[in-house]
């Protein structure tokens, strides 16, 4: 029993000794740095993209830019007191080939797409711009554009327009001359053809058109024309869209067949209606009162124009403008009629 209580009696004695041989105490170092916990692992940067090429840049055509008529006067916006006209610098015209049954002036939407039309804000705030215009065009205001140089918009430029850079002429459509009354597209009558095309709205234009193309005035370019085998041409455009003005030159349609030829009749166009504001500005018309000249190629693009009355050197640029068309198409001509037979 002495022996049992021996130990207990060293225990009581000293704990510390009892306590490390029941739980020995282990040293740690010290530590001072934070735990780690498993973390999602981070994905790798990705490569960078190439950059894309360089774009070749689009080239800008006769369209894109800003009109060269931007500072003529008209019939609308704000009156001009002093102006002299200059030389086209670019081409006028429409970016678009014309299309025939283009610009008839005649309402082909459905009842859905009127009904649609009717509801729809943003159309009705562009309507409303276009009768806003309309309404706050002077009356006289294109006669008053009359004392500027006669009403002259712009001088004929010095050389053809390039026909690679070259606008378009709208289609139109009106009556002819010929008996059948019916209305015909200008499209297929000038395609394919050197046209010399003359567009007026009252007798005072005409006259000054007939400056340009008269057979008094310019009895050369006639010349030039009969002699080209049927590749020239000369193309008149009354437009009217006044009701009883239009009515009036129905009446006088046989007094104007007795002072041209028959051949003639089916080149003189009486249009009523489709030439829109826009068509206007985009062609130099700026003045309903002054008759303008265009001078075409057989893909109806417009290579030189000419407003008012013929000044200087106008009549001769025309001349040699509807020369060089005539050598450039029998030149295609000869081309294409030397690769058929070589083929």
């Amino acid at each position: 029993m002495n022996a049992t209580k021996a130990p207990l009696a060293r225990a009581l004695l000293h704990p510390q000794r009892f306590t490390s041989i029941v739980h020995p105490i282990r040293s740690q170092p010290l530590s001072t740095t934070l735990r780690r916990y498993a973390e999602k692992p981070t994905p790798p940067t990705p490569a960078p993209a190439p950059a894309p090429a360089p774009e070749d840049p689009k080239p800008i055509s006769a369209a894109d830019l800003p009109s060269p008529l931007a500072d003529a006067p008209r019939a609308t916006g704000k009156a001009v007191e002093q102006f002299t006209p200059k030389p086209l610098p670019r081409p006028i015209g429409l970016p678009r080939p014309p299309r025939t049954g283009e610009n008839a002036g005649v309402d082909t939407r459905s009842w859905k797409q009127r009904r649609d039309d009717f509801v729809d804000y943003d159309k009705h705030i562009v309507k409303r711009k276009v009768l806003t215009e309309r309404m706050a065009t002077p009356y006289f205001r294109e006669w008053s554009n009359m004392r500027h140089h006669k009403g002259k918009s712009f001088v004929a430029p010095p050389r053809l327009f390039r026909a690679d850079r070259a606008l378009y002429f709208p289609n139109l459509q009106g009556q002819t001359l010929l008996k059948d009354a019916e209305v015909r597209d200008t499209t297929p009558v000038l395609s394919d053809k050197i046209s010399v095309v003359s567009v007026f709205s009252s007798a005072w234009a005409e006259h000054q058109a007939a400056s340009f193309v008269g057979t008094k005035e310019n009895a050369e370019l006639h010349e030039v024309v009969a002699a080209s085998g049927g590749r020239a041409q000369m193309v008149q455009i009354n437009v009217e869209e006044n009701p009883l003005k239009s009515a009036l030159i129905k009446l006088f349609k046989p007094s104007l067949r007795g002072k041209m030829g028959k051949e003639a009749w089916g080149r003189y166009f009486v249009v009523t209606r489709g030439m829109t504001g826009e068509m206007r500005d985009a062609m130099g018309l700026l003045n309903s009162k002054v008759g303008y000249t265009y001078l075409l190629d057989g893909a109806c693009r417009i290579r030189w124009a000419g407003s008012g009355i013929a000044e200087g050197d106008e009549r001769e640029g025309l001349v040699r403008g509807v020369r060089k068309l005539i050598e450039e198409a029998k030149g295609k001509k000869s081309s294409a009629g030397g690769t058929k037979s070589a083929i």
